[in-house]
């Protein structure tokens, strides 16, 4: 039954991210709500309200006809342009920020449920529509349903402005950049919470069995407490071999099991890694840090040349990486004080070098990047840290920032301050 569940998770987990989950939700709702109107229709629910509150019924076809066409067609121009205009932040976004970050804009649930209001208000007067037959002595127009059709194309109505207020402050980079920061932050404190910070024993897995992946994607969760389970019973521990957020190729390593697995216990195992296709920031926090690095480098690259852009998504970044500096670079899973499952995550050294690799790159020769750099040295190292090792590596990378600095930048005055940054920082040359 846990597999079972578990399979659901992870395709309801996969799907939300689909721009079409929501609206296909929402029309099979509109479908649904329509057949029940239809049916209470036939139970003389239009005949009772024409006799109690006429003013709100309509008691002829073809006006009811009318209405319900009106509302079709202007709720289907609506939901074209919202489309359109969800295509146009998506090309806005990937020209001028980075691609990396459509699959977040895509899922965003606000732009799907309009589209699905839309989607179900339409297919609701259709179905409607179908059902009114024509005129005759025992016939009875369903005025009921076409007042809730009313209703509903009133309430697209409300959508499309919200939607128009929502698509306007999604498109701007510090609202973007935010949303990144708050699912990353979520994601980062999450894991705090759940980290034990004292150092654990556990058993060296050279000689343990290795089992491999029968799949490919990006490796974004795993179902722990089912793994957790599977380890209490089958009396055994793991080590997950691959980082959150790397891409698994079919074939390679993916954990070692103390005790050897038979082959129905280990597709539960498998069952519980969630491998897509694409990534997302609420499941794997590292994705933030690329993603804010993409929009700084955009930001300074000779096409956008937009170094307000690049200097906000490092405040973003700063605060992110203190952040970080307090989660340790491994993982254990445990269960009653024994530790069961060890999971590897990205060296805080080498998540601070693949961000600052690039934005060395192509940032280095401007001096106000390069200030606002060593601003963020200085925040960094004036933060708690679990580990005293990441104040060395903070001192490493600041070093390879200033000498890369210092072979584009030849004016005496930038040279002066780019010193003073270092001495601040207590670098020696």
């Amino acid at each position: 039954m846990k597999y079972f569940f578990n399979r659901i998770y992870i395709l309801l987990s996969n799907l939300q991210s689909k721009i079409a989950f929501y609206p296909s939700v929402f029309a099979i709702l509109g479908f649904l709500i329509a057949f029940t109107l239809i049916y209470i229709e036939n139970q003389g629910v239009s005949r009772y309200l024409l006799d109690h509150i006429p003013m709100l019924v309509v008691d002829n076809g073809n006006t009811a006809l009318s209405i319900l066409t009106a509302c079709i067609t202007g709720l289907i121009s609506m939901m074209v342009f919202s489309f359109s205009m969800v295509m146009v932040l998506l090309n806005q976004a990937a020209s001028n920020y980075s691609p990396r970050l459509l699959p977040g804009l895509i899922s965003d649930k606000n732009h799907q449920v309009i589209l699905g209001i839309y989607l179900a208000t339409i297919l609701y007067c259709i179905f409607v529509a179908v059902s009114i037959q024509p005129e005759g002595d025992s016939y009875q127009t369903p005025g009921f349903s076409v007042l809730v059709g009313i209703i509903f194309t009133v309430i697209c109505i409300g959508a499309f402005i919200y939607f128009i207020h929502n698509i306007s402050q999604s498109i701007q980079i510090n609202n973007i950049l935010d949303r990144i920061f708050r699912q990353a932050r979520t994601r980062l404190i999450f894991l705090l919470k759940t980290e034990e910070n004292e150092d654990q024993e556990f058993p060296d897995t050279k000689e343990w069995y290795e089992y491999h992946s029968e799949k490919s994607g990006y490796f974004q969760n795993l179902s722990s407490d089912n793994l957790l389970d599977i380890c209490n019973e089958k009396d055994t521990q793991f080590e997950i071999l691959p980082v959150k957020g790397i891409f698994i190729l079919k074939g390679i390593p993916l954990l070692k099991s103390k005790e050897k697995l038979d082959d129905e216990t280990l597709k539960k195992v498998l069952s519980n890694f969630n491998l897509a296709r694409g990534e997302l920031v609420n499941t794997n926090y590292v994705l933030a840090f690329k993603q804010i690095t993409e929009v700084i480098v955009k930001a300074m690259s000779p096409g956008i040349n937009d170094p307000g852009t690049a200097l906000n998504a490092l405040d973003y970044l700063a605060e992110l990486l203190a952040l970080r500096m307090q989660k340790q670079d491994r993982q254990f899973l445990k269960t009653d004080e024994k530790v069961l499952i060890k999971m590897r995550s990205v060296d805080f050294e080498e998540l601070l070098y693949q961000v600052l690799a690039p934005i060395r790159a192509y940032c280095k020769h401007d001096i106000i990047i390069i200030q606002k750099l060593g601003m963020l040295f200085y925040y960094l190292k004036s933060q708690k840290a679990v580990n005293e090792k990441y104040y060395e590596v903070l001192d490493i990378e600041a070093k390879n920032l200033f000498a890369d600095a210092k072979s584009v930048i030849k004016n005496d005055a930038d040279l002066k301050k780019i010193n003073a940054i270092k001495k601040q920082l207590n670098l020696k040359s």
